[in-house]
């Protein structure tokens, strides 16, 4: 007997239009380890009781748009979201704890599909598991394997019957390694509209007044913050130094991110020319003519924002120099826009490379050409095009897939 049939007994002698035993109800089992796998699980709880024929029945790792949705919370999200190496390791004892928590209970009461979001270092373990014993498993949001430990893939086909990917060349990666994949797009793809009204955006974050307005977006984790708040905010300087009216806003993703921030802005000149936010990251992009941020997510919202951006990465010398050494790093591309499109379209600047003078004179270049900002806008918009696919019901679509629960 199945993990999907036992979980919802059939009635005797009854199917239904889609040829499989008739049930009560789906049940499926989700864990999301931060705040942004709650979104994308919450959108796909959704999509999924719009399209099952049946009720659905959700329970697992749950934040508070999970549990909006409804599902029931086996253990609170909070309790995976950590962050950083040193973070990890503290809390590794209890995080293996919740995982082996979490097997005996999906093994006890198995689910027609367990979905595991992102946080794949936690999930994909536990999707083994579950799928050597009987039950039927997706993991949604691709790790980046195509970018560092590609060896990953090999343990990632053993352990899910499906994964979805957020982004077209990541399928082709799984396609190319045989392992099941679907590219269902990404939800702030399908959020974001395709076209952006500047001005009202201006509006709305204060800041209508004529000249440049440049956003400052120096990560959502202290690692990133402590790394880049510094050479960021003398580029601010070197700037305002020689354009006086160029105005500079940087939105804060947490109160923690705030206070590093702060610390470095009060050993910087760079304060009088800064304007900093809470939160509101998307108004600040919509309303500004260039942007000047971290490599990882602020790249995909500004490029579906249609701004214009220039983008840092850096790690510490000795892991940059080992990573590379090793091969355990294979691209030589780091902004994802730069993904999405043949030529790459956003300036990286990458450990060494990372220098006031330069990453300045590259965003004086993008402010004082208005053509080569429309035309790079309306490359940004092709772009979030190919991502634009209604993600939330796409992935709802291949996890009943999964279950059998599609017609074919």
């Amino acid at each position: 007997m199945t993990a999907a049939n036992a979980a919802s007994p059939a009635e005797p002698g009854s199917s239904d239009a889609y040829g499989t035993p008739a049930r009560r109800a789906l049940r499926v089992g989700l864990v999301a380890g931060e705040s942004s796998g709650d979104y994308l699980a919450a959108g796909l709880l959704r999509e999924l009781r719009r399209r099952c024929p049946y009720p659905v029945v959700a329970e697992g790792v749950a934040g508070p748009r999970m549990q909006a949705e409804g599902c029931r919370t086996l253990v609170d999200l909070e309790r995976l979201s950590v962050m950083g190496l040193v973070e990890v390791l503290r809390h590794l004892p209890g995080l293996l704890a919740i995982r082996r928590r979490l097997q005996r209970h999906f093994l006890r009461h198995p689910p027609d599909v367990f979905v595991g979001v992102d946080s794949p270092e936690f999930n994909i373990g536990l999707e083994a598991r579950l799928r050597r014993g009987g039950i039927r498993t997706v993991h949604y949001v691709s790790p980046s394997v195509w970018a560092w430990r590609p060896g990953r893939v090999r343990s990632i086909a053993r352990a899910v019957d499906r994964i979805l990917t957020l982004l077209p060349f990541e399928a082709d990666f799984y396609r190319e390694h045989r392992v099941a994949v679907s590219f269902v797009g990404h939800p702030l793809a399908d959020e974001i509209p395709l076209q952006v009204d500047h001005a009202a955006a201006r509006q709305v974050l204060g800041e209508s007044a004529p000249g440049p307005l440049v956003a400052v977006l120096p990560g959502s984790r202290l690692g990133e913050v402590r790394t880049l708040a510094e050479p960021f905010l003398a580029t601010v300087q070197w700037l305002a130094d020689r354009r006086p009216g160029i105005r500079f806003v940087a939105p804060m993703a947490t109160p923690r991110v705030r206070a590093a921030f702060e610390e470095a802005l009060a050993r910087s000149a760079a304060g009088a020319s800064m304007r900093l936010v809470d939160g509101r990251a998307r108004e600040v992009l919509a309303a500004a003519d260039a942007a000047i941020l971290a490599c990882g997510t602020a790249a995909l919202e500004a490029m579906l924002l249609k701004c214009p951006m220039i983008a840092a990465y850096r790690l510490s010398p000795m892991t940059y120099v080992l990573l590379k050494k090793t091969g355990l790093v294979r691209i030589d591309r780091y902004a994802l826009p730069n993904f999405l499109t043949e030529k790459p379209l956003v300036p990286e600047f990458i450990q060494n490379d990372i220098d006031p003078q330069r990453m300045g004179v590259t965003l004086l270049r993008i402010l004082d050409d208005a053509g080569g900002r429309a035309r790079l806008r309306d490359s940004f918009a092709r772009a979030h095009e190919v991502l634009r696919r209604g993600a939330s019901a796409r992935a709802a679509e291949a996890v009943l897939d999964v279950a059998g629960l599609m017609p074919r």
